[in-house]
């Protein structure tokens, strides 16, 4: 792929093993691009039509992940943040990774109530809610933040 500027994000779609589609974005961590992903997440509705609740929700945590990489990964600014949209029959995962700092997400035991929480800790607590599956964990090669969730579709 192209080096990512300032102006400019980079999409690139391939068929997946079971039929599925993918689409690759690669946006600047910077907050005004994070419209783009909720765009390219409203687009793959002319592949698989999503309900409206459906597509609040995955509009929701899309923006959530993507907002933690755009905050966190970077805090001298500069650096890209990669979604992946994975398109099946009966499900969709989106995948958001950076390269930057990282993070230590605090480990709970699924007991804590929403106002015990800190203002930072409310989006993955949110993505949690909204998604059938969830992974955090290292980012590519060992650097950065990767966050996968999936969210299956029902019609």
């Amino acid at each position: 792929m192209a080096a990512v500027n300032e102006t400019a994000a980079q999409t690139q779609a391939a068929p997946d093993l079971d039929g599925g589609r993918i689409v690759r974005l690669r946006i600047p961590a910077k907050p005004e691009f994070i419209t783009l992903c909720r765009l390219a997440l409203t687009g793959l509705e002319r592949v698989r039509p999503f309900t409206d609740e459906q597509l609040a929700d995955l509009k929701l945590a899309l923006t959530e992940a993507a907002s933690n990489s755009v905050r966190h990964a970077y805090p001298e600014a500069g650096g890209s943040v990669d979604i992946s949209y994975e398109l099946h029959a009966d499900r969709v995962a989106i995948d958001v990774s950076d390269e930057g700092s990282g993070f230590e997400p605090e480990e709970r035991d699924g007991t804590a109530e929403l106002e015990d929480l800190t203002e930072g800790g409310l989006g993955i607590a949110i993505i949690r809610s909204i998604a059938d599956e969830f992974e955090l964990g290292v980012g590519p090669e060992g650097r950065g933040s990767h966050l996968r969730f999936v969210k299956y579709l029902s019609d």
